[in-house]
Formats: C-alpha cells, structure tokens, sequence
C-alpha cells in the first residue's frame, strides 16, 4: 500500500501552490469531484478510465478534462508526465498505476490530501466496516442540534473536495471508505473514529492485513491535538488505537467503553445521558451507533445529551433494516445495505427468529461466517452469483431455498414464513450481479413485498 511520505506531503502543499498536472485513474464521482477542485484552481487535469463512454467523454469535455481510453493509453508514460496521481476509490491495489507512481516517482494522493491542502476547518473522519453513513448522518444531525453548520462528505453523494466549496460549513463529518483512507497522507483529522472491523473488500485489497490497514490510517492520520474514538468491543480496533500519535487523546464506546449502555441508560464519562428507549430505534447496532457519535462529537463540545436528543428524532437512512411491509401478519424488512456477512449478523441480533434472504456477489469474503447467525435464522432463501455459497453456509442446519429472481425470493421467504416469523433481506454481499446499486436491490424486494400484498 503506498501513500505519500510527510516529506512528499510537504512537497504537495508546495506544489499545489503553483499550476500542477494531476492524472486521475477512473473518473467516477469521486475524480470528477477531483477534476473539477482541481481546474477551479488552476491546475490541470488528464483522466483514464477502462469505461469511457459518450457519456463520460461528455462529462470530462464540460469539466475540461481531457478523457483517455484505459484500454488504449499508455498509462506508464501519462504517470511520469503527471505532478501527482488520485486513483479513484475502489481501484484494485494489483492495478498497474500503484507500481508504475512508485517507479516514477510520482506522488499518489487521496481525495482527502487535496481537500486537507485547501481547507483546514475541523473534520470528524468516522470509517469502519458497517454503520458508517448511520454514524456520519446522526452525528450531523447531533450537531445541527447543537447549533453547528455541519454537512456529511466522503464516500457520499457529495466528495470532500466539492464539500469544501461551502464556506458555511463550520465541521465535516467524512465518511471514510477503506479506499480513500489507504492513499491519504495530508489529511488530518480532529476527530478519528473507527466503528468496527470485518473483512470487505477482498477484491479491492491486496489481502485482509492491507484492508485493516487502510482502516487504521483514520487513527494514524491524527496530530498530537487530535482524538481517536475506538469500539472497545472490537479487538482489532482497539489494537490499532497504538497507532494514533503520542498525545493524542482516546475515547471508547461499547460494553465496557467510556460512553456504553447500563440497565437501559446511556452512560458517558459524566454520567447519564439518555436512555435507550427513547432512541428512533433500539436494535443492538442502534445504540452502538449512537454511542459512538457521542464519543466522537465530545471532542467538539457537544454534549451527549444533545446526540441523545437528535436520536430520539433521527431519521434513519434507507435499506437499513427498513420495514417496507406485512404479508401474513409477518413484517418485511429491507437492509440491502447490509453488503457483508458481519452487517447481516448484526441485522440478525435486533431478531428473535428471521426467514432471510442473503446473497449477491460476493466480494471475495469468506461467506460460511453468515451461519454464526444460525440461532436466529429459522430459514434461508439464497439469491444471486453467491447463493452456493450461502448455501453451503446452512445446508443440514435450517431449510435452505434457492431463488432465481428477487420476486422467488419473497415468495420463497413467505413459504418458509408461513405468518410466523418476520422476513429480512440482509444479502451480506454486494448487489451488482443483479442491480446496479443497493439501493436498486432493496426498492426491488420492496416492490415484490408491495405486490404480495396486495395479492392477499
């Protein structure tokens, strides 16, 4: 995994100080984000992308961006032509780029080193396997309660260096994908808070060590003035807090942290501030989340009680456990956010029993870890690339059904249901074998369960 030394960071400030030339590597959301920030002041843009449709051609010519064919460049000579290289979120570390920038020389550089070059208000970096946009949108909604002009930016709808443009925004919060916290070396943020750790992304990184570590970088990013919040329950993040500087201040949270939950209260340092049946919603990950924006908006001076007062009103974001609908007395609910095995165990701890519906593609993760969740499953409907694999994971141990279309799934699901325990689709891989985002797989089962409704 390579980033940019403090040397070469230091270099960047200078550079970026001047006209420079950047080569973008894919040119999705993020870099368009990028290419734009970029030429906004005064620099120059290339991009290549193995996808370069009329449509993003036409994207590129409107930002001014010159558009290359991945498939057609020579990307060797365009890497030792360039000042610095961002490699769009999600580039698979065995791409060419990453060795060609290090036989050249040329500095790689996330999203975040741009934004943390050009603006230093304070950024709340919140990263971890599951929970993160939950975490990012109530810690925004805690600090517009306490009075703060806050945005949510990151692995969003809107990139940190677009996020930037606003000069009414007094704090950050950043959702941090692996693939953006693995390149940065500039970005600094006040407050570095890691959820949970599970392995994703398999396809993506080098192997599971190279993932923990992208993840350990919103930890190793801090200064000394900084603060990292870490889920005491996890052993791997709390064996990455060494990692954060020396005189960096830590905050926990979970069972035995500094802000947790006691005989129905939420507890901080200071004592109770609110309680857990006053939340939007009271499934185990729920209260987790809300302890941990607690711990991590603390730093700030925001009181607890206020994150508290915000949960109790938040509104939950879609696909996460949604209910989308009853058939047979039985609720239905959607968390086809939910795009790895550990996101589907922690769905499956909010339920006595569930039928669920798990699959999709998988992305190289070892999926005979969704049986952990066997003593709530009553049954099982495969669907998708993976379902052998889920299969495999609960063949002999409850019934075990296969679906070919996500309307077989929710039919396969009210078999099995037969009016007595509720349906969950939590598939704990990603959705691209049969729709183009996650959200287009949970509108989908939502639009079956709305039929079979209506069927009755």
């Amino acid at each position: 995994m390579s980033s940019v030394s403090d040397g070469e960071g230091r270099a960047l400030d200078d550079l970026l100080g001047q006209p420079a030339s950047a080569l973008l590597v894919g040119f999705g959301i993020a870099n368009q984000a990028v290419a734009a920030a970029l030429i906004q002041r005064g620099h120059a843009a290339i991009a290549v992308d193995d996808r370069a449709s009329e449509a993003l051609r036409d994207t590129a010519d409107r930002i001014g961006v010159t558009l290359h064919a991945g498939e057609a460049t020579d990307l060797a000579s365009l890497v030792a032509a360039a000042d610095v290289v961002v490699a769009t979120p999600g580039l698979p570390e065995s791409h060419d780029v990453f060795a060609l920038a290090d036989a050249a020389a040329t500095p790689l550089v996330s999203e975040f080193d741009l934004a943390a070059v050009w603006d230093d208000r304070p950024v709340v970096a919140i990263t971890g396997t599951n929970g993160k946009t939950t975490c990012v949108e109530l810690a925004v909604a805690s600090l517009r309660e306490a009075g703060t002009a806050a945005i949510a930016a990151g692995n969003t709808d809107v990139p940190l260096v677009q996020a930037i443009d606003d000069r009414s925004v007094e704090v950050f919060v950043v959702e941090c994908s692996s693939f953006r916290l693995a390149r940065a070396s500039r970005f600094v943020p006040t407050v570095g808070t890691w959820l949970n750790f599970a392995p994703d992304h398999l396809d993506v990184h080098a192997d599971l060590a190279s993932y923990e570590a992208a993840k350990a970088q919103v930890f190793a990013l801090l200064d000394a003035d900084g603060t990292a919040v870490a889920n005491a329950d996890d052993p791997v993040v709390l064996g990455n807090l060494a990692k954060s500087p020396t005189g960096a201040s830590q905050l926990t949270f979970g069972t035995n942290g500094d802000y947790r939950a006691v005989d129905g209260d939420l507890v901080s340092p200071s004592g109770c501030f609110g309680r857990v049946d006053e939340l939007w919603r009271q499934l185990p990950h729920d209260i987790e989340d809300t302890l941990a924006v607690a711990a991590s908006l603390a730093p700030l001076g925001v009181e607890a009680s206020t994150v508290a007062k915000a949960a109790a009103s938040f509104a939950l974001p879609a696909h996460r456990v949604s209910h989308v609908g009853t058939i047979d007395g039985q609720p239905y609910y959607d968390d086809s956010k939910a795009t790895t095995p550990h996101a589907t165990l922690s769905a499956l701890r909010g339920f006595d029993q569930v039928v669920l519906i798990a699959g999709g593609r998988n992305k190289g993760i070892d999926l005979g870890q969704l049986a952990d969740g066997i003593d709530h499953i009553a049954a099982v409907v495969a669907i998708g690339d993976a379902a052998a694999e889920v299969v495999a994971a609960f063949e002999g141990s409850v019934d075990v059904a296969t679906a070919s279309t996500m309307a077989d799934a929710v039919d396969a699901a009210r078999t099995f249901s037969q009016g007595r325990v509720p349906v969950l689709l939590s598939p704990g891989c990603a959705s691209f074998d049969w729709y183009r985002s996650y959200g287009e797989r949970g509108d989908d089962f939502a639009r079956w369960v709305r039929a079979r409704q209506e069927d009755r």
